[in-house]
């Protein structure tokens, strides 16, 4: 029998669902929502009736989140359904505020928000465990939930059930929490909750550019059950990071604490045209700065996607057509090829997005309106459409100003342009880079005593850590023990447990990686470092900045360049970057300080932190310049021994070789022929083989042998720090990194990878006997393809994928054409900085005066393709029916055509997939100028089409054998097989490579069959 609490449950429902049934989602009627001359009050009183009715009368009363349906049935409780729900009754409580009687409404409206925003930090909250896992794992089977159930709170689906990997979920409620709490509500209560909301965003950060299933909860579009990279989940959660940045989610708590530290970067590319982006590039996310691409994405989602009763979600979306079988989840092969000839009117519209795209518009006009800066926009429609009820129901939103504006809903000002948003009164940094004259303060600290004096016989004033007492300076480590950080926050003052401690970038760690032991490549780093902070800080105060100078850094040849950096902060100015430098002491008092008060830990807990402690060195000592040889000569970089020799020799001929030699470089192969034989755990007169490489390692770097470092450091399989970082950063930028060697079987990375997995990789697929140096120098590289991605992303314009085994490949031979007649120099015995050079160098558009086969070499190691590249290969497809080979690969016209559109992602790897297995750089040039020229010719001749398979090998070697004709013709030079000759011909003008292809696509063409036309004036019947 049914308990009193039951029957009254029930009652309450049954008197709320009975005044609506169906989806809460469905539009009401609200003709009659504007009336002219209507007061402000009974305006306002319509709006919360529409709203009661449709939204409030349907919220749990435990959970506070709102059912998916409102049958008495449904208790799936979707996150993001709930959120936008928590927003429109959040929305209309800002308006109340605007009247002084309003009848207790504006507190209901608020706490009705707050209730089902707890009710979601409660659901999450309840599955801390998985947050852990997630941050160890990023998989879509340790994820928090996206549906509970509405009264409880308990999990409904399991992960095979339901795909609840949906970063774009997490964000949104971040996003709207930010927003809420800058509104004045209290969301947050208590210390627990701030340090989950915490650990929730350092969780997501790690992995917020894993695939996921995006909006839709489908993944792919394909409806397969795959993930796929969103664009939109990946933008917004940037942006909600930007906003979360430093802000304070409970009054008297300290600031919030985010790792984000990147220039945001516009990622509508990864994607085909999907409606999901209309609240990314508008409200809520605002995740788009750029007008013009703005302009660019809006406008594509108007055209391909908007029909007569909305927006559908993306092209070919079989969403609620007849065409789509309701009794499966997933899609089959090519399915979607039947929803290419479905009419826009016809497909299923969800209603969200026509609002989306009104309230976009509604905030347009309201920085123009306020503005002045031109004229009002109206591109809401036709006069038609002026007269839906939603139309004007928007506009009473806008134009009567009493009601709502813009401001109210977005707190934080994230509608305003980033131009004008040093106007606005907000403490959030991080959105993007903006034009700086910030002035950066600047403590020099010296490592010891001694050193102190040494620089200052050069007049460089600095301080040793016991002077800035009680000031303690820690590495960045110590303090990620209680708080994350980036680098940003590297320049800001903590008060800790009642400590003043001010922490030195990551710069000046002392890494395990030879990378710190390039002083020319610190230099750079720290100038680097310094452009950051002056582009993207935001904060009221200065920003500080710790220079720690080690005795090491002046060592040999190292002291100039050392010496003119400090000369160069003493003069205020270093790459462009303004800087004071002073005593610690006087800097804090412009610094900004951050009181690390949500570290309430017990006396148990606090873990043991360790300052940066001064040099103790005996008294009177004086720093010795020249304590390291100066850089080592290209015979020291080369082992004494013939290696291959001594590879089939007795383990105790070696041993025995590896103790009498002096040479580093021979002693760092015979240790690798004993590592290989014998294993790392093999002794050497009582000392350990790995020993013996790290002492070898840690020579070889003071001596500068960089080409005995690197194989030192593959042998021991070290890997450098931030690896995979910057790996992400190259994802995030719609690319894929590919590692091995040239020529060899490469992994191709397309998801983030713990540095485990990615070290894993290196090691096995760049360490074959006689190359282990590669697996350290693709490290390097990745490194250096991080950065420059990050700051000059132009330079991969072309590259979809990032193959660093090819791109060692045409840094090798960008040294063959330095080098001339002579030999190329030994790219493994360039410094780190100078490799660093060198991949800006190759990277850098070709010089016109260089030869076309060194061009296409480069070119083509690099996998540079022309522009439109793959839209013209989409359009080869569309007239191939049996499709494209080349190299053993093959690209079919279907199921390609029916499950892909032209400018979608997918297709353009499926097309760099098929040029994979090119060897030759130069060919694979080649190659991709061939299908330029055919896209041509079927561009200008529309009533031909190919009726063969296209076989670009086939098609090379025929304008290959046509232009050795001509060279025996005309220039007396007998046929080769070399076709270098042919590589090193210009691509137009006479006789050149474009001719002979034109030729022999012409010839393949005109043995298929000509479509009739009647307008063809060559008709002749």
């Amino acid at each position: 029998m049914a308990s009193l609490a039951d029957v009254g449950w029930k009652l309450l429902e049954f008197k709320a669902r009975s005044k609506r049934s169906g989806s809460i989602y469905e539009p009401l009627k609200l003709s009659n929502l504007q009336r002219e001359g209507e007061p402000l009050w009974e305006k306002l009183d319509r709006y919360y009736n529409a709203v009661k009715t449709t939204i409030l009368n349907y919220q749990s009363p435990t959970t506070g989140l709102f059912p998916v349906k409102t049958c008495s049935t449904c208790k799936e409780a979707k996150v993001r359904d709930s959120l936008y729900c928590a927003a429109g009754a959040w929305a209309l409580a800002m308006a109340y505020r605007r009247i002084d009687d309003d009848m207790g409404r504006t507190h209901e409206l608020e706490h009705s928000a707050i209730k089902c925003m707890r009710g979601i930090l409660y659901c999450y909250m309840r599955q801390a465990d998985k947050v852990e896992q997630f941050k160890q794992d990023p998989s879509p089977s340790k994820c928090l939930h996206s549906v509970f159930n509405v009264d409880t709170g308990d999990e409904v689906y399991s992960y095979s059930d339901h795909h609840h990997l949906q970063i774009d979920a997490v964000s949104l409620f971040l996003l709207y929490l930010v927003e809420m709490i800058c509104s004045g509500l209290q969301i947050i209560y208590n210390t627990d909750e701030v340090s989950f909301i915490q650990n929730l965003v350092f969780c997501v950060e790690r992995a917020y550019r894993v695939p996921d299933y995006g909006m839709w909860e489908r993944g792919s579009k394909h409806n397969n059950g795959s993930t796929e990279l969103h664009s939109r989940s990946v933008q917004i959660f940037q942006y909600a990071l930007n906003v979360l940045n430093k802000c304070t989610l409970r009054r008297g708590d300290a600031s919030f604490h985010s790792l984000f530290e990147e220039t945001v970067v516009s990622l509508l590319f990864l994607q085909n045209t999907d409606a999901a982006l209309l609240p990314t590039i508008s409200y809520p996310a605002f995740a788009v700065d750029d007008d013009a691409l703005y302009s660019q994405t809006l406008d594509k989602i108007v055209r391909k996607l908007r029909g007569k009763y909305g927006f559908k979600r993306f092209l070919r979306d079989g969403y609620r057509t007849p065409n789509e079988d309701k009794n499966r989840r997933y899609y089959k092969p090519a399915e979607m090829k039947v929803n290419f000839l479905i009419p826009r009117q016809t497909v299923k519209c969800h209603p969200f997005h026509q609002k989306n795209w009104e309230i976009n518009v509604m905030f347009k006009e309201a920085y123009i309106k306020k503005n002045n800066t031109g004229p009002r926009i109206d591109s809401c429609g036709t006069p038609e459409d002026k007269k839906k009820p939603s139309y004007h129901y928007r506009k009473s939103l806008l134009d009567v100003d009493e009601l709502i504006s813009p401001k109210d809903i977005d707190p934080i000002h994230r509608y305003v342009p980033r131009q004008d948003q040093r106007n606005v009164s907000m403490r959030y940094s991080n959105q993007g880079p903006i034009e700086n004259d910030v002035v950066i303060h600047v403590a020099l600290i010296a490592e010891s005593q001694r050193l102190q004096v040494f620089l200052n016989t050069y007049g460089i004033q600095t301080q040793t850590p016991q002077q800035v007492e009680p000031i303690q300076i820690w590495p960045q480590k110590e303090l990620v023990k209680t708080l994350q950080l980036n680098r940003i926050d590297c320049s800001h003052i903590y008060r800790i447990l009642g400590k003043t401690v001010v922490c030195y970038p990551i710069v000046f760690d002392l890494s395990d990686f030879y990378l710190s032991q390039d002083v020319m490549l610190l230099i750079d780093d720290i100038k680097n470092a310094l452009q950051f902070i002056k582009q993207c800080w935001k904060m009221q105060g200065r920003p500080l900045f710790l220079v720690l100078i080690r005795e090491d850094n002046i060592k040999g040849s190292r002291f100039n360049p050392v010496l003119d950096m400090l000369a160069s902060f003493k003069k205020g100015n270093i790459g462009g970057v303004k800087v004071h430098v002073d005593r610690l002491q006087t800097l804090i008092s412009g610094a900004v300080v951050e009181q690390l008060d949500f570290l309430r830990v017990n006396e148990a807990e606090i873990p043991e932190f360790k300052s940066f402690e001064e040099l103790e060195l005996p008294k009177h000592s004086k720093v010795k310049r020249q304590m390291s040889t100066p850089n080592a000569s290209e015979m020291e970089q080369q082992p004494e021994i013939n290696v291959d020799e001594w590879l089939n020799k007795p383990t105790h001929e070696i041993m025995q070789k590896f103790h009498d030699c002096d040479c580093l470089a021979s002693q760092a192969q015979l240790a690798g022929i004993l590592l290989r034989r014998e294993g790392p755990n093999f002794l050497t007169k009582d000392v350990n083989l790995m020993d013996e490489l790290e002492r070898i390692y840690r020579r070889a770097g003071s001596r500068k042998l960089w080409s005995v470092v690197r194989l030192a450091a593959s042998l021991l399989t070290k890997l450098v720090d931030s690896l995979a970082p910057s790996i992400t950063s190259v994802l995030v930028h719609g690319k894929q990194v590919t590692l091995g060697f040239f020529g060899q079987e490469e992994e191709v990375i397309s998801n983030p990878l713990s540095p485990g997995v990615i070290q894993g990789i290196i090691y096995s697929k760049c360490s074959l006997q006689g190359g282990e140096r590669e697996a350290v120098l693709q490290q390097e590289l990745v490194i250096h393809i991080g950065w420059i991605i990050s700051n000059n992303p132009e330079l991969f314009s072309g590259m979809l994928k990032i193959r660093v085994g090819w791109i060692v490949q045409a840094m090798k031979h960008e040294l063959k054409i330095r080098a001339g007649d002579m030999p190329p120099q030994d790219i493994y015995q360039l410094s780190p900085s100078d490799i660093k050079q060198l991949l800006l160098d190759v990277l850098q558009p070709q010089h016109t005066g260089r030869s076309w086969l060194n061009r296409r070499q480069i070119d083509g190691s690099l996998n540079r393709t022309p522009l439109g590249f793959y839209d013209r290969v989409w359009q080869i497809l569309e007239r191939t029916p049996n499709g494209i080979t080349v190299a053993g690969a093959y690209l079919p016209q279907q199921p390609t055509l029916s499950d892909m559109t032209m400018y979608e992602m997918n297709f353009s790897l499926l097309v760099e997939d098929t040029l994979r297995n090119i060897i030759l750089p130069e060919y694979r040039q080649i190659i991709v100028e061939l299908l330029m020229v055919v896209s041509i010719v079927l561009e200008r001749n529309p009533e031909l089409e190919f009726s063969d398979k296209v076989d670009l090998d086939w098609l090379v070697k025929e304008a290959f054998s046509d232009f050795q004709r001509d060279r025996s013709h005309f220039q007396g030079i007998e046929k080769q097989d070399n076709m270098e000759a042919f590589y090193n011909t210009p691509p137009v003008g006479q006789r050149g490579t474009s001719s002979y292809l034109t030729k022999a696509v012409m010839i393949q063409l005109l043995q298929g069959d000509v479509k009739p036309s009647k307008d063809d004036p060559c008709t002749v019947s």
